[in-house]
């Protein structure tokens, strides 16, 4: 019997396995399809709670507002704050355009007139004292080459060279661009007018020159034209005879070498020759023509025998310079050309 058994397990057992087989694919099949399974359930919000979710959290939920008298006292500092960071970011933007000018000119020495120009504009925006001396200071460095140095730059309008014809006498020249003769004797290392030669040329400079000065400051800055050249300390009236304000013009036949002059306080007469002459090396004249200085006489430009009135009250109404600098003044300024206006 049971030999019987496993001969017919023997003979079918192929067909069982392949039954068995199908039957637990079967099993699978059922489990996977046909077994329900628990779908997840959306969670529902609430129309209520879906209008609480703000896209921005409102004001009063974050900081609580603060009195208004709060407000404003926060808000002084913070002004004044910005008050000074816009006067340092104003300075700051001044000298980094002075830096910014002065390297293109190290970069090309040939854009000097352009540099120049753009420095000179500047002095015409809102400036304070240190930036008004800083850009003063680097356009006086420039005047040494472009006017009174013998070269000529390309474009500029200021100074340009001139062909001397036949007959030309410096003085008729220095007439012609409304500027003294000395200065371009000076700027062309001529010794004497006698010495210019037809045929050669030289630099020639276009006026006229003009003048400010300044009482409160004790300077007088000169401009050719409208650009500035340079500045120089002067002493002026003392109280009782300021110095008027208003505008002047260089008085013409008023510009002398050591005039021979009488002291009105006291009817004294000096010569060239006295040790203590007061006048010192030259003499420029002026006439008044608006303000406090119309009608006033006697006034003029000088140098002084004391050089420690100069940056002081001292003298009676006159303008007085370093000797030195009133040769440099005497040599610019053109009689009925310059101007010279005083002010406070």
């Amino acid at each position: 019997m049971a030999r019987t058994f496993m001969g017919i397990l023997s003979r079918y057992r192929l067909w069982l396995y392949a039954g068995a087989l199908v039957v637990m694919a079967a099993t699978v099949v059922a489990v996977v399809y046909l077994v329900p399974r628990p779908v997840p359930r959306r969670p529902v919000v609430p129309a209520a709670a879906q209008t609480q979710v703000p896209t921005e959290r409102p004001a009063e939920a974050s900081v609580p507002q603060r009195p208004t008298e709060s407000v404003q006292q926060v808000q002084g500092p913070s002004n004044a704050a910005s008050s000074v960071e816009a006067t340092a970011s104003s300075a700051s933007s001044v000298e980094a355009a002075v830096a910014k000018a002065m390297a293109s000119l190290a970069a090309n020495p040939m854009r000097l007139v352009e540099v120049r120009d753009r420095l000179n504009a500047m002095l015409a925006g809102p400036l304070t004292n240190e930036q008004e001396r800083l850009v003063k200071a680097k356009l006086s460095e420039l005047a040494t080459k472009w006017l009174f140095g013998p070269d000529i730059y390309p474009s500029d309008r200021l100074c340009q060279s001139y062909l001397v014809q036949p007959g030309d006498q410096l003085r008729v020249i220095g007439q012609r661009c409304k500027v003294p003769y000395e200065l371009l004797m000076s700027i062309n290392r001529i010794p004497r007018p006698e010495a210019l030669r037809a045929g050669q040329y030289i630099k020639i400079v276009n006026g006229p020159f003009h003048a400010k000065v300044s009482r409160s400051n004790f300077t007088v800055d000169i401009y050719l034209q409208d650009t500035y050249v340079c500045t120089y300390p002067v002493g002026l009236g003392r109280p009782g005879y300021e110095t008027p304000k208003g505008l002047w013009v260089v008085k013409p036949g008023g510009k002398l070498i050591k005039p021979q002059w009488t002291d009105p306080d006291t009817g004294r007469t000096y010569r060239p020759e006295d040790p203590d002459y007061p006048l010192g090396s030259r003499w420029i004249g002026l006439e008044g023509i608006e303000g406090e200085a119309v009608g006033r006489e006697g006034f003029a430009i000088h140098g002084t025998n004391d050089p420690n009135q100069i940056g002081q009250q001292g003298s009676r109404g006159c303008i007085r310079l370093h000797n030195g600098d009133a040769v440099a003044v005497y040599n610019m300024l053109m009689p009925g050309q310059s101007k010279v206006r005083v002010t406070d």
